[in-house]
């Protein structure tokens, strides 16, 4: 991150802390950072990242807690059913937008269930395979895929997490069937890649771009529309022949629903307070990641629009929670 950015985000929280209606809250207890999956992914990166500029922001511990299963769903309905006090946060991968189409009979809406706070972090996503993997290229994937039709498996961290989208919207695009293998996170999805117990997956820079460096993973591609600094040399699924491809795992920071806006506004200033820390924009950065921290009214859009786009993707690539 560029230090005009770092300065100009620790100028905004101090402004936000100056605020006599935002400083009168403050958390009276631990708060809960609520990660719907298993460790090793963006979501559980992202509040391992935060949870130390937390408990120094508030004088309270921030303590991270992984509820993972069922595609996010089951940690969700535990912060969904919360007292909107500001101390249990969700911290959720983009499964957000796409789960309300995938999931029936949730004990939660995810439109009503929440209270958005910020958008915090975007991850670029690599499809990778083992490095013994006769598959050298996407083209040699999708070859295989046409071949051998639904037989050519890849992994995800959930169904409606942003590796099963994107590996869904790649074989829409590319015509082909892959069989879908759903595992409780990214570090498991990431362990069957690397176990050889699946073909291939896509995973997010910050949990499989090391491995790849020490030659235990093959990078095929990169989902971003542009390649990254940190990766400069792998090429994007846009530019192998899919135009307009795009897809990244972003994460955002929930409370229950009924959160009073000044709690909201306050825990946004932490949030972006813990972007403004160099040690986590440096780690960031590392990791191919982009620090947002966008304010509770432009992240509530955010996912008004996206949810929008998403339905219209379920229902055209008929991706299903397989």
């Amino acid at each position: 991150m560029p230090s005009t950015t770092r300065r100009s985000l620790t100028t905004l929280a101090a402004s936000l802390l100056a605020t006599p209606a935002l400083a009168q809250w403050a958390p009276t207890r631990q708060v809960r950072l609520i990660v719907p999956f298993s460790p090793g992914g963006g979501a559980d990166t992202t509040a391992r990242l935060f949870a130390p500029s937390f408990t120094a922001f508030f004088g309270q511990p921030a303590v991270v807690e992984n509820r993972a299963g069922a595609g996010g769903t089951i940690g969700a309905a535990e912060v969904a059913r919360a007292a909107p006090d500001g101390t249990t946060l969700l911290v959720d991968a983009a499964n957000q937008a796409v789960a309300p189409f995938l999931f029936r009979n949730l004990p939660f809406d995810y439109a009503t269930g929440f209270t958005p706070i910020s958008r915090v972090t975007v991850y670029p996503l690599i499809l990778v395979v083992r490095p013994d993997s006769p598959l050298r290229s996407l083209d040699a994937l999708l070859a295989k895929a046409r071949a051998e039709k639904g037989r050519v498996t890849y992994s995800s961290s959930g169904n409606g997490i942003s590796n099963h989208i994107a590996t869904a919207v790649l074989a829409d695009r590319a015509k082909v069937e892959f069989s879908h293998v759903p595992y409780r996170g990214g570090g498991p999805a990431l362990a069957a890649v690397l176990a050889g117990d699946v073909d291939f997956g896509f995973a997010t820079v910050a949990s499989a771009a090391a491995l790849a460096q020490e030659g235990r993973l093959r990078t095929l591609a990169i989902s971003t529309a542009e390649r990254i600094p940190s990766l400069p040399d792998v090429p994007t699924v846009a530019e192998l022949g899919f135009p307009g491809y795009d897809q990244t795992e972003w994460n955002g920071v929930y409370g229950p629903a009924g959160l009073p806006p000044a709690i909201a506004e306050r825990l946004h200033a932490a949030c972006r307070a813990a972007l403004a820390e160099p040690k986590v924009a440096e780690r960031l950065t590392a990791l191919g990641a982009i620090g947002l921290g966008n304010s509770p009214a432009e992240f509530a859009e955010y996912l008004k629009r996206e949810r929008a786009a998403m339905a219209v993707l379920v229902r055209e690539a008929g991706i299903t929670a397989d």
